[in-house]
């Protein structure tokens, strides 16, 4: 390859997708495939030049959890960046939304396009060089979030972070980010359903791979927990020799606070933060932890960004068009997010004359979209049941879009947000999103059937919004990739990321 561009890394990368086919594989194994990732994920870092005990340089805080996880992580980041600012601060996240170097930040910003080519095909590189492997059916170059995970390995590295947050991608045990012997500290989130296929679909299943993280001789810290979570998690922490299983305890002044995340939920995930933060920064940069919340810690918590959850953002060109987004896609989540947005603060900030209310909704292949739906709509009734409003939950919104995460009316997608993940059917049939349309069809049968819409892209969605005469909020949710491509697709980077 002549050329060393960020678009050319963008397309190598996404030649290791796994794709559709791959993904069900996986799913029908019931996670079989993934005993085998720890082993392949050490011998891909032995093949570009790493050891393992190199990692523990990097001085990791370790997080995963079914919801708040990315949330937890930026809460810590911001933090020890609040309170070491001379350190040199590595935050490993995914998701990304609209460019994938979002996933590898210093100091809170995505590394830059010449930075990511250029570690990207230091790591491409040495792999095509080194191509020994113990396995012969291991594949030459690992599949995408693995690489990923090399690439901000190699990145963090080269330049000597003075500590990274690092977030699981799925589960915990066999995840590509579980290689590093000794973190400081472990934590999990709050535990629920989610990657049945993968992790198992029983809470308890769940708890065992997520507590996979914790190491020996390393607190293992976790939030209140559904009691057969919690035992599992405590069972696992006391098997891998944690040094301390922690259940963390309030902390005073948490909830007083104007978290910088929208949303009650986020309190849980700031107090984890807090606690995570204070040990790493005890062992690491001998800062006493305070019995009650610092200015500092404060400041911190109410300063964090984490683009696409609970985030409000006035258009930019549109000035009567507000855009609500929030990637939720588990059942907990998807009911935080209604609890956010069904609220005086929000969608019910107006007490007459409202704006149109748009819903645009999606979701991956695998999960139970129709129960999800079910669910958002019981929490939006019980929402103005709460706030003694009296909207009617069946005529709430006005239009309800679902569409798939394609971006652009062409078919196509933007480099960064290219998938392999959708089958032929689920892209030219639009299976999911009629299933979607169906469902909400079931769950209000009253809704006007034209104000119901199933459309193959993003672009197709924000079309609909931009026709409408009058003022109107628009509630993005189910997919990250679609909370991403909406941001791309409406003009909303420079404001929301």
């Amino acid at each position: 390859m002549s050329s060393r561009t960020y678009g050319d890394a963008v397309e190598q990368l996404n030649s290791l997708q796994s794709n559709a086919a791959t993904i069900e594989a996986a799913r029908a194994s019931g996670g079989r495939l993934s005993t085998t990732a720890i082993p392949e994920m050490l011998e891909y870092l032995g093949r570009i030049g790493y050891s393992p005990d190199d990692l523990n340089r990097l001085n990791v805080i370790h997080v995963t959890g079914t919801k708040g996880k990315g949330s937890t992580c930026a809460f810590v980041n911001s933090i020890i960046r609040e309170m070491r600012p001379d350190w040199n601060v590595g935050l490993y996240t995914s998701p990304h939304l609209v460019a994938v170097r979002e996933r590898i930040r210093i100091n809170g910003a995505p590394i830059s396009e010449e930075l990511f080519a250029k570690f990207f095909f230091e790591v491409w590189d040495r792999l095509e060089a080194n191509d020994k492997r113990a396995n012969p059916e291991t594949l030459p170059k690992p599949a995408y979030f693995r690489f990923m995970t090399l690439v901000c390995w190699h990145a963090f590295l080269t330049l000597k972070v003075d500590a990274t947050i690092l977030e699981v991608g799925v589960g915990g045990m066999y995840d590509s980010t579980n290689i590093v012997p000794k973190p400081v500290v472990t934590g999990v989130t709050a535990l629920g359903i989610d990657h049945v296929g993968i992790l198992g679909k029983t809470l308890e299943q769940i708890a065992w791979q997520k507590g996979g993280i914790y190491k020996p001789g390393v607190p293992a810290f976790t939030v209140p927990q559904p009691p057969e979570g919690l035992e599992v998690l405590r069972q696992r922490a006391a098997e891998l020799r944690s040094s301390e299983f922690v259940v963390v305890p309030e902390v005073e002044g948490v909830r007083s606070l104007k978290l910088g995340l929208p949303g009650i939920h986020q309190y849980q995930n700031a107090n984890l933060a807090v606690h995570l933060a204070r040990r790493f920064l005890k062992d690491r940069s001998e800062v006493e932890p305070d019995t009650s919340l610092s200015p500092a810690y404060a400041q911190a918590l109410e300063n964090a960004k984490w683009p696409g959850r609970c985030q409000t953002v006035p258009d930019p060109k549109y000035h009567d068009q507000t855009w609500f987004l929030d990637g939720a896609h588990t059942l907990e989540s998807l009911d935080c997010c209604v609890e956010w947005f069904v609220d005086p603060s929000a969608a019910l900030r107006h007490e007459s004359l409202r704006p149109l209310r748009v819903l645009i909704f999606n979701c991956t292949s695998g999960r139970s979209g129709p129960s999800f739906l079910g669910a958002m709509f019981e929490r939006l009734a019980l929402q103005l049941r709460l706030h003694k409003r009296d909207d009617q939950p069946n005529q709430f919104f006005d239009h309800v879009i679902f569409c798939s995460n394609v971006t652009y009316v062409s078919g196509q997608f933007k480099g960064d947000l290219a998938t392999k993940s959708l089958s032929e059917a689920e892209l030219s049939q639009l299976k999911t999103q009629h299933e979607l349309a169906n469902a909400w069809r079931g769950i209000i049968p009253t809704f006007p059937d034209d104000q119901i819409h199933v459309l193959p892209s993003i672009e197709h969605a924000i079309n609909i919004v931009r026709e409408q005469d009058k003022p109107v909020d628009i509630l993005v949710a189910g997919s990250l990739h679609l909370v991403g491509g909406v941001i791309e697709v409406a003009g909303l980077s420079d404001f929301a990321l």
